[in-house]
């Protein structure tokens, strides 16, 4: 199993969903930037399960860093995180743990490791191990932040409801990111927002889950950041968006939009102001030429599938004797995860722009300060 990712810096994720601890290792990020300990814990408190719209399985999340980092700055060396697990129940998969959950990577876990695998809870193959991925991408976040860079997400869809959009506009998409980096729930719409939280608990009550779509917004990008294939922007970002439990799709810009329009209207326009800056006039593509960043936002949309852990009876295959079984799961599980998921969006997001950008420094000086 491959446990990690990354050129100029490297991401390693370990541990189990009941396993004593869970935890993630930063290898190669440069020495002297500052790192706010409550800013991480703030990342994680926006991942927390709460009230009825989430999973009954709360953790504290508090998390240890015990290398790499000393008086409150990296020191260059590898960065390790650990996270305690302290409120699991692992008897609630002992009697079904041969019984297949559709929509679950149980069938594959056993083809792959032939039953060795830790199947309490999904093992490594659960959400839960997106806590370290917060943690490590808060502190990707905050090194991106003292290089002028922003990133947020806001829930655009969940099910058939819909929150406005990122705007247009470079100043009020500021103020929206760092709005939507403050808010709770992360919708633009209040309004929306109370109707999204109505319909997970009404869905919830029936023992089914939803799923959704996230908008992430990034600003502050310098140009030509990114190669123009095997690592271009999208790919490297595409790449860690899909190791992100549940994301079933990814798409930058207009996307899938751009099968129902002719090129004059996908092209973006470009333009210098008076002082010689261009930018284009549109934003289609995302901020991404070739693979490469033009100093436009970018703009990605991230499709979230409904959580595969549902109350209802589903056929399904007893992996051991090969009979065909009726599973009705137990434990704690989120009826939507697509609120939770935003800030496991933006770390990912924000480990692999701080990785990109690092490979455009490699042939200039990467100043710390």
């Amino acid at each position: 199993m491959k446990n990690n990712i990354g050129t100029n810096i490297s991401l390693t994720v370990f541990g189990e969903s009941h396993g004593p601890q869970i935890g993630a290792v930063l290898d190669g990020l440069p020495a002297g930037f500052a790192v706010d300990e409550d800013r991480i814990a703030a990342d994680m408190e926006k991942r927390r399960a709460k009230g009825r719209i989430s999973t009954q399985r709360h953790e504290a999340d508090e998390v240890h860093i015990v290398s790499g980092y000393f008086n409150g700055y990296t020191t260059g060396t590898a960065l390790t995180i650990l996270i305690n697990n302290s409120n699991t129940r692992s008897k609630d998969y002992e009697k079904t743990k041969n019984r297949l959950r559709p929509g679950h990577a149980d069938y594959t876990a056993f083809e792959k490791y032939h039953g060795f695998q830790d199947y309490r809870g999904g093992g490594h193959f659960s959400g839960r191990l997106t806590a370290c991925l917060v943690a490590a991408g808060s502190i990707c976040r905050q090194i991106l932040e003292q290089k002028g860079v922003f990133i947020g997400s806001h829930m655009e869809q969940l099910y058939s409801i819909h929150d406005d959009v990122f705007s247009d506009d470079l100043e009020t998409l500021k103020e929206q990111i760092d709005l939507m980096n403050h808010r709770e729930f992360a919708v633009l719409n209040t309004e929306v927002g109370r109707q999204m939280k109505e319909k997970i608990e009404a869905v919830a009550s029936q023992g089914d889950s939803l799923g959704g779509i996230l908008e992430t917004a990034v600003i502050g990008l310098p140009t030509g950041i990114g190669e123009p294939m095997f690592d271009s922007v999208e790919s490297v970002l595409s790449h860690l968006l899909f190791s992100v439990p549940a994301v079933k799709g990814v798409s930058f810009g207009l996307g899938f939009g751009f099968a129902k329009v002719k090129g004059s209207q996908g092209n973006d326009d470009f333009h210098a102001d008076p002082y010689g800056h261009i930018t284009t006039m549109t934003n289609h593509n995302a901020g991404i030429n070739g693979g490469i960043t033009n100093g436009m936002p970018i703009v990605i949309h991230t499709v979230i599938k409904p959580t595969a852990s549902i109350y209802q009876p589903q056929p399904s295959v007893d992996y051991q004797t090969r009979e065909n079984v009726t599973l009705q799961i137990e434990g704690r599980h989120d009826p939507c995860i697509v609120h939770r998921a935003r800030v496991v969006v933006d770390s990912v997001v924000a480990f692999g722009l701080l990785d990109l950008w690092m490979s455009k420094k490699a042939t200039e000086d990467w100043v710390c300060a």
